[in-house]
């Protein structure tokens, strides 16, 4: 092991923030008890409505993080090497998300109309929409991405073990002995996991894709069952692509603050990470108007009353307004430059108004499926305090994963100084 990486060990050793746990456990606690007052007063619908977009939003970030490790291996993106473990760190959210998938079960019926009202005049539709079937595909899909996330993020882990060895956390030197346990064997050494990150990583960006694709037109194009937009699921997938880099850039700045680790995640490196946010604003913006373009020239009835709903009907015209400003023109703006995306302020506060965006962008592409026409926005205080219970548990499984491995590969950090270090002597 390097000096640089004794140093970089011991500056992980610091703890983690003291008030984080409390809060987050009363943010789960606060959305928690509204979740339930909602059901219990009558309101079961508006429960599982915004249930079901936090269960969108955090599991689209969560997994958008830990794809930006697998990217950066497909592209051999070096300069990324401080970062992947703070994006794969959202790994520890998948088994949470998965049983909150499962929950979901228990509020179809709220959510779907062709479960009440089932499809029978379009027999591909009506054989499409069955709530058994649909359940079991897409729990089968979450499954298959879940499964390589986590077995991506394992062999880095694998790697970590193998170096630090003793100096492991306590509770985390169980979970290192289980995934070295046959480091000893042949063939099974370092190499080994570098090769199978190597491997998964393509598979596992393929699998992203289609995965989440498929969870687009099921739970969200089916709130609307005669919408028919063949974008849907790139425009979905790209935006959880983009709240992972949004919430990648939040990580760097507050991690770096609180390790000290200005001399790993450099200006530099702060600049790079904000020109993929701005690059991907660029591209979310693209897909939208893509997608949008199509349907209105089309104008054909079953795609343009998607369209028409949120842009004519006053109580949905402005919250689509909102998400447009909050996920493009205002991050294009803010960003546009190198001063912006060198500056930790401000990075931070267009990255949190994207997200927020984001956010947005999910409840309008399923709460006006399911409400049609309200007097009045359907968002209020209950939204806020279940979403709260969502960032809650995305955020405790957080602090679950970093109070155990390091939030710095000190494996990949070593082979990226190794690498520097032969080519400087190659060059001499």
């Amino acid at each position: 092991m390097t000096e640089h990486t004794s140093d970089l060990l011991r500056k992980l050793q610091r703890p983690l923030p003291s008030w984080a746990r409390p809060a987050l456990l009363a943010c789960v606690a606060v959305g928690a008890i509204a979740f339930v007052l909602l059901l219990l007063t009558a309101d079961a619908n508006r429960a599982w409505r915004i249930y079901h977009v936090n269960w969108l939003f955090w599991t689209g970030l969560a997994q958008g993080m830990v794809l930006f490790g697998a990217v950066t291996t497909v592209a051999k993106g070096r300069f990324a090497a401080p970062l992947r473990r703070l994006g794969e760190a959202s790994v520890a959210f998948l088994p949470v998300s998965l049983i909150l998938f499962i929950l979901l079960w228990f509020g179809r019926a709220e959510l779907f109309s062709w479960i009440r009202h089932p499809i029978t005049d379009i027999a591909s539709k009506a054989f499409w929409l069955r709530d058994r079937f649909m359940f079991a595909r897409d729990g089968a899909a979450l499954l298959l991405l879940f499964g390589m996330s986590i077995w991506f993020v394992a062999h880095g882990l694998r790697l970590d073990g193998a170096l630090i060895g003793g100096n492991a956390p306590a509770k985390a030197q169980g979970l290192y002995a289980r995934l070295g346990r046959d480091w000893n064997a042949p063939g099974r050494g370092a190499e080994f996991s570098w090769e199978r990150r190597e491997f998964i990583a393509p598979l596992l960006i393929v699998a992203y894709a289609v995965c989440l694709g498929l969870v687009a037109f099921d739970l969200v194009m089916s709130l609307a069952p005669y919408w028919v937009s063949n974008l849907l699921g790139g425009f979905f997938f790209m935006g959880a692509w983009l709240a992972g880099l949004m919430g990648l850039a939040l990580m760097m700045l507050f991690w770096r603050r609180h390790y000290g680790l200005d001399e790993l995640f450099t200006p530099k490196l702060q600049h790079d990470v904000g020109k993929l946010c701005f690059a991907f604003t660029v591209f979310w913006a693209y897909l939208f108007f893509a997608q949008f373009l199509v349907i209105w020239y089309g104008n054909m009835p079953e795609e343009t009353s998607f369209i028409f709903l949120r842009i004519t009907q006053p109580e949905w015209r402005g919250v689509s307004a909102a998400m447009l400003a909050m996920c493009f023109l205002i991050p294009f703006a803010g960003l546009m430059g190198v001063k912006p995306k060198k500056t930790t302020g401000t990075l931070a506060t267009f990255a949190l108004i994207s997200l927020a965006g984001l956010w947005i962008d999910r409840f309008v592409l399923v709460v006006p499926s399911i409400v049609q026409s309200a007097p009045r926005l359907p968002l209020g205080w209950q939204e806020v305090l279940i979403t709260a219970g969502f960032f809650g548990l995305w955020g405790l499984s957080y602090l679950w994963f970093a109070e155990r491995f390091p939030l710095v590969s000190p494996a990949l950090m070593e082979r990226e100084f190794e690498r520097r270090h032969h080519a400087h002597v190659s060059v001499e």
